[in-house]
C-alpha cells in the first residue's frame, strides 16, 4: 500500500474530496478521481548490442462525471490543487442541466491488504544489473545451433501506483508491480526462415528471474524458432486438436472472453448475449476470471475504479453463470461490479476488460489426453489470430506444433492455423488435462493495452478445421 508521504506527495484527500464537489456543483449522478503515478524501465537488445535503454514516468490524474447516461472524462499532468480543480470544473461542466446536485459522502480510506509480495524491487537494482540479464538471454538463445542468426530481447519493468476516489465516499489505493523478459529468435536455412518467442512476466519484481532464468527464456526461444526451421508443411482439413496448457488459453481469451464482457453483451454485439443459464460449453469446460491469483501478471488489489479484485465463475461445467463488469455497465444491470473496471493510464476511461482468465484444470493428465487421440495436431504454442466478437468466429496461427500419430507425438509442422467459432469450439472439448499453468500479455481494446494473463490446462477439441500448407 500506499504510504502516508506517497499519498501527500500525490494528492491530499482535501485536495480529492473539494475536487469531488466541484465536478458535481451543477448536477451529475457520481463523480471520480483516478490518481496515477507510474514509474517504468526498458531495454532492448539486437545484433547482441543493447539498443536502447529508456526511463518513463508518468503522474496525472483523471476526473470522470456521470450524468445518467452521459459520461464526461478530463485529464491532467498537473497535480496541483488548482489544476485539479480546473479539470474537475471542466468535466462537471457537462452536466450544467442536471435537475438536481448529488451528495458528496466524506472519504473513507479503504484498506485493502496487497497479497503480492514482492522481494526485489526493480527501483532497486541498478540497469547494468538488468542489461546483464538481457546479454544472458540472448547468449542462451545464440548458444542453441549455429542456425539462429538473429536474436532480440526486450526487458520491461513497471511500478504503479494508484489512487481512486469516488463521491459515493471511496478512497483505495493498490501499487502493481510489473516484470517481464521477452525473447525473440529467428533461425533461418536458405530461403526458409522461422522465428520462436518466449516471454515470461508476473506481478513482481526481478525474482521473475529466480522462476524464470534468462537462458531458459533464451534457449526456449530458439529451441522454437530451429525446430519449426526443420518442420514440414502441415496438413489441412478437419481433425482432433490437442492445444498444449499456458499460452493456449489466448484461444478461450480472444474467441470467447472477449465476448463475455459487459459492455459487448449491453450492445448486442456478442454471441453470449442473453444467454446467462444456458449450455454454452463441453459439461468439461469452467471457465473463471480472477484477479486476485497472488503474483499473476493480471492481478491487482483493487481495479481501476477502486472495486476489490475478485473471482468471477464465467462459465460452470459449460453453463453460463456471468458476464465481467464495470462500475458503469454493472449500474445498467443493476449488479454489483466484478472488479473488472481497467484502464491503461489516467488518461483514459475504465472499460469492462479481463484479468487472469482461463479454463480450470480436469482429472486428464496430458499423457492420457495425447494417448487417447489416435490421430490430430498437437498445438503447442499459439501466435497471433483475429476474432470477430460478434459471431466467435476465429483464426489462430500455430506457432509450434506437431502431428499425432497412433496417440503419439511426432514430428514438427509449421504454417498450421485453427479456424472455428469460439462457441462451437468450447462444445467440441472432450478431455481437459490436470496441469493448469499461466502466460503472460497485453490486451488491447478501444485503443487501450493493458497487462492479463491467460490459462488452461491442456486440452482436446474433438474436430476443428486446420488450415495447412501441405501441397498434395
Amino acid at each position: 500500500m500506499l504510504s502516508k508521504e506517497e499519498v501527500g506527495q500525490l494528492l491530499s484527500r482535501e485536495s480529492v474530496q473539494k475536487a469531488l464537489y466541484t465536478a458535481l456543483r451543477n448536477g451529475g449522478n457520481f463523480a471520480e478521481v483516478f490518481v496515477e503515478k507510474k514509474l517504468s524501465n526498458s531495454i532492448s537488445l539486437e545484433e547482441g548490442r543493447i539498443e536502447r535503454v529508456k526511463t518513463g514516468f508518468d503522474l496525472g490524474a483523471g476526473i470522470r462525471v456521470v450524468n445518467g447516461e452521459g459520461v464526461s472524462y478530463v485529464f491532467t499532468d498537473d497535480l496541483a490543487e488548482e489544476a485539479l480543480l480546473e479539470a474537475a470544473r471542466l468535466a462537471g461542466s457537462a452536466a450544467r442541466n442536471a435537475t438536481h446536485r448529488t451528495a458528496v459522502l466524506d472519504l473513507r480510506p479503504h484498506r485493502n491488504p496487497s497479497p503480492h509480495r514482492i522481494s526485489i524491487r526493480p527501483e532497486t537494482v541498478a540497469k547494468a544489473g538488468k542489461v546483464e540479464l538481457v546479454m544472458r538471454a540472448d547468449r542462451a538463445a545464440r548458444a542453441v545451433d549455429p542456425q539462429i542468426k538473429q536474436v532480440m530481447v526486450g526487458y520491461a519493468d513497471s511500478v504503479q501506483k494508484v489512487i481512486i476516489a469516488n463521491s459515493e465516499g471511496l478512497w483505495a489505493e493498490d501499487e502493481r508491480v510489473h516484470t517481464r523478459m521477452a525473447v525473440t529468435a529467428v533461425a533461418a536455412r536458405g530461403e526458409v526462415i522461422q522465428t520462436g518467442y518466449e516471454a515470461p512476466g508476473k506481478h513482481m519484481g526481478l525474482e521473475l528471474f529466480d522462476h524464470f532464468p534468462p537462458e531458459e527464456i533464451g534457449r526456449t526461444a530458439g529451441r522454437r524458432a530451429v525446430t519449426m526451421l526443420n518442420a514440414r508443411p502441415a496438413p489441412s482439413g478437419k481433425m482432433a486438436v490437442v492445444i498444449s496448457n499456458g499460452f493456449g488459453g489466448a484461444m478461450f481469451h480472444e474467441a470467447s472472453g472477449h465476448g463475455l464482457e459487459a459492455d459487448f453483451i449491453q450492445k448486442g454485439s456478442s454471441v453470449f448475449a442473453g444467454r446467462i443459464g444456458e449450455q454454452v460449453a463441453s459439461p468439461l469446460v469452467t471457465a473463471i476470471d480472477d484477479g486476485t491469483l497472488v503474483n499473476e501478471w493480471g492481478s491487482f488489489v483493487v481495479d481501476d475504479e477502486g472495486a476489490p479484485a475478485q473471482r468471477t465463475v464465467l462459465i460452470e461445467n459449460g453453463v453460463l453463470k456471468s458476464y465481467m463488469y464495470d462500475r458503469k455497465a454493472a449500474v445498467k444491470d443493476k449488479r454489483p461490479s466484478t472488479g473488472n473496471g481497467r484502464r491503461e493510464s489516467y488518461q483514459d476511461l475504465p472499460l469492462p476488460r479481463m484479468t487472469n482468465t482461463f479454463i480450470a484444470p480436469g482429472e486428464s493428465t496430458p499423457e492420457e489426453i495425447i494417448a487417447a487421440t489416435p490421430d490430430g495436431l498437437f498445438a503447442k504454442v499459439l501466435s497471433g489470430g483475429e476474432v470477430n466478437p460478434a459471431t466467435g468466429d476465429f483464426v489462430f496461427v500455430v506457432s509450434e506444433g506437431y502431428l499425432i500419430k497412433d496417440g503419439k507425438i511426432t514430428e514438427p509442422v509449421r504454417g498450421a492455423t485453427l479456424i472455428g467459432n469460439g462457441p462451437e469450439s468450447l462444445q467440441k472439448i472432450d478431455m481437459v488435462g490436470n496441469d493448469l499453468v499461466f502466460s503472460a500479455g497485453m490486451c488491447g481494446k478501444g485503443g487501450q493495452s493493458i497487462p492479463v494473463s491467460v490459462g488452461q490446462p491442456t486440452l482436446r477439441m474433438a474436430e476443428l478445421t486446420v488450415g495447412g500448407t501441405q501441397r498434395e
